[in-house]
């Protein structure tokens, strides 16, 4: 079984590679890859429902809970992170850092009280098998996606011949890349809290 969520992983990420090149073979120079494009909703896709995996794991494993709802509300965060031009069209200017906000305090409302199993929770996350493929498509975004598509970088190497559009491919590709792990790290975790589950009621 573990076998096939290989292949069909392996299918995933090439099958997001394939996309995230299809609006430069679509549109050609004119391509953008901009907030409004097929790769930028990939992301959104792919961020909502990691949020929706994790949120479902916590309520099928108890010692998953707090680090699972905790995952889950990161995820949010990181959905309405990745819509703030819409949101700041749309609803108001800086919607998003309010949306966030309340996400946050609603994190803080739901761990009240439960703080001493806090880190129980998340170190029986760090035993899973998904918690490798989660922190590295977390720095894949954070860190890996935004090293990579400096603009200085790009224009030291391409010197009069830079073009924006290539360093946004290499940090859009990347992020989606980080996005596309999480989401297989999703997976995988609510896969391992059925079995759990099932197991413990046997």
């Amino acid at each position: 079984m573990f076998i096939l969520r290989g292949f069909v992983y392996l299918f995933a990420v090439a099958g997001v590679a394939q996309l995230i090149s299809l609006e430069g073979y679509q549109l050609l120079s004119a391509a953008e890859y901009s907030e409004k494009t097929l790769t930028e909703h990939m992301q959104d896709f792919m961020s909502f429902f990691s949020c929706m995996l994790f949120l479902y794991a916590a309520r099928v494993d108890k010692k998953l809970n707090i680090a699972a709802t905790l995952l889950g509300a990161l995820m949010a965060m990181m959905f309405v992170r990745e819509s703030d031009s819409l949101l700041d069209q749309y609803v108001f200017d800086g919607a998003w850092q309010t949306i966030v906000c309340l996400i946050f305090v609603c994190v803080l409302i739901f761990l009240w009280g439960q703080f001493s199993s806090i880190y129980a929770s998340l170190k029986e996350y760090s035993l899973q098998s998904s918690f490798g493929t989660f922190l590295a498509g977390f720095v894949t975004i954070l860190a890996f996606s935004r090293l990579m598509g400096r603009a200085s970088f790009w224009q030291a190497v391409m010197g009069d011949s830079y073009m924006r559009i290539v360093k946004n491919i290499v940090e859009e590709g990347i992020e989606t890349l980080g996005y596309t792990l999480i989401f297989i790290s999703a997976v995988e975790l609510v896969i391992a809290c059925r079995r759990r589950s099932k197991l413990s009621n046997r």
